[in-house]
């Protein structure tokens, strides 16, 4: 059976803090940029009109980060959507820096987080921050440190919301004796499921969890199980894959991004796809 003309909503939400909820569809806004998340990119009229019809389509959820271009992905942002619609939450990060396509350097020092939180509010035009995540954890930075900064930011109204990404479960653990985190953006697809305890602990303490590369690579060609399920209800592998996202725990945010208004519109259509109980679990055994 196919699925039906759809939005956002059909996914239904997820809580970032107690007074915060979005869509459990959002969209992710790197792969606006260049080749390499590096630069501006060939078509930004198109990129601006992604962000517009994913606005349309009822996603709530955008997540981007001052590395994303650098800077470019919160620059489209502001130019597609200021100002921004009510209820339209703008997620953003810090902690990495770049040097060349390609290229991803953690800094994590608690001045460069604040200049980071700083030029993200002027570039996306905005006075606070509805949720600042941690890119990572710096190496060379005591975890505390960088978490410590973040809680300044917020004390000072500019960040609502702390959040992690790329974390382990101890790292997680020990962010919150600091401060309470509202969701943990990190890899995991139908394909990559390292951070299933990650995921559990989030699911038990209800903290929002954001998969970034939510669709994998490898499997979702047109061969096998996922391909079989897909048929089955007249849908794309990617959609599927979304779908099992959405189905493995209630709080599951995934943000796919693309800059193509095709892509966009089927990955928004997956929030109506409903998976069986043994599709699901069919899927569920196809991690490495």
């Amino acid at each position: 059976m196919a699925i039906e003309a759809t939005d956002a909503a059909a996914a239904g939400t997820v809580a970032l803090g107690g007074d915060l909820q979005v869509r459990r569809l959002g969209f992710g806004a790197m792969r606006l940029t260049g080749d390499g998340i590096w630069g501006a990119p060939e078509d930004p009229e198109m990129a601006k009109s992604v962000l517009r019809r994913a606005v349309e389509l009822g996603v709530d959820f955008i997540d981007t980060a001052d590395s994303y271009g650098p800077h470019v992905s919160e620059e489209l942002i502001a130019e597609a959507l200021h100002p921004y619609p009510g209820g339209l939450v703008i997620a953003t990060k810090g902690g990495l820096t770049r040097s060349g396509p390609g290229q991803w350097e953690p800094d994590c020092r608690p001045e460069h987080l604040r200049e980071a939180c700083e030029g993200s509010l002027r570039r996306l035009r905005l006075e606070r921050i509805d949720l600042y995540q941690l890119h990572m954890v710096d190496p060379n930075v005591p975890l505390e440190e960088s978490i410590g900064a973040l809680v300044g930011l917020r004390d000072e109204g500019k960040i609502a919301h702390i959040g992690l990404s790329n974390v382990r479960l101890e790292q997680l653990a020990r962010a919150r004796e600091i401060v309470p985190v509202v969701s943990v953006q990190n890899r995991y697809s139908i394909e990559f499921r390292d951070s299933d305890p990650v995921l559990d602990e989030c699911e038990r303490e209800e903290i929002a969890f954001i998969p970034w590369f939510p669709l994998g690579s490898g499997g979702l060609t047109s061969e096998g199980p996922i391909a079989r399920i897909a048929q089955a209800h007249d849908a794309s592998p990617f959609q599927v894959a979304i779908a099992w996202l959405l189905a493995r725990s209630p709080v599951m945010l995934p943000i796919p991004g693309t800059s193509s208004l095709d892509h966009l519109e089927e990955n928004v259509a997956a929030a109506g796809l409903r998976l069986a109980q043994e599709e699901f679990e069919e899927l569920s055994t196809l991690a490495d």
